[in-house]
């Protein structure tokens, strides 16, 4: 079995790539290119909410809590928290940091089902649930986010991997 790979974001990068995000969705929305809020997946999808809350100039931040594991164990999705004030999320936008294997994006499509839904990032199972994302990861990568990590040295890609990690 191979090593897994990891990708890591920092703070800046993520502020980025949430910002070009928000100019990708920028005139998106139903109401005359504007959205009526924002509909922020929880826990990851907080920040980036943030960010294009803040760049499309929305007020009305809503957000929706999908349990699917428990620290390492999987387990059935399970709605913690549903966004009442979307409805069906006709004119909403739904947003995540991350779509992965589409466990919890389906979830959230049966709750929002008209929002339109966008993340930052996208990995290829969960990459057609989901309308605008800015940057495709590969399925066996991964992402560690900024408030899953502390900044510490890392050897270079070529002394690790001569030494078979």
């Amino acid at each position: 079995m191979a090593a897994p790979r990891y990708y890591t974001v920092t703070w800046d990068q993520l502020h980025r790539d949430s910002k070009a995000l928000a100019w990708r969705l920028h005139g998106k929305g139903p109401d005359e290119g504007r959205f009526r809020g924002v509909v922020a997946i929880t826990r990851g999808g907080l920040i980036p909410a943030a960010i294009v809350a803040r760049e499309l100039d929305l007020r009305l931040i809503e957000s929706v809590s999908v349990v699917t594991y428990d620290e390492e164990e999987r387990g059935i999705p399970r709605v913690v928290k549903s966004p009442i004030a979307a409805g069906d999320g006709d004119g909403w936008l739904l947003l995540d940091d991350l779509v992965d294997t589409g466990t919890t994006a389906r979830v959230v499509r049966g709750l929002l089902p008209k929002a339109h839904f966008a993340t930052v990032y996208a990995k290829p199972a969960g990459k057609p649930l989901v309308d605008t994302f800015i940057t495709e990861v590969s399925q066996d990568t991964w992402i560690l986010f900024p408030w899953d990590t502390e900044p510490q040295f890392i050897a270079p890609i070529a002394k690790t991997a001569a030494a078979g990690n």
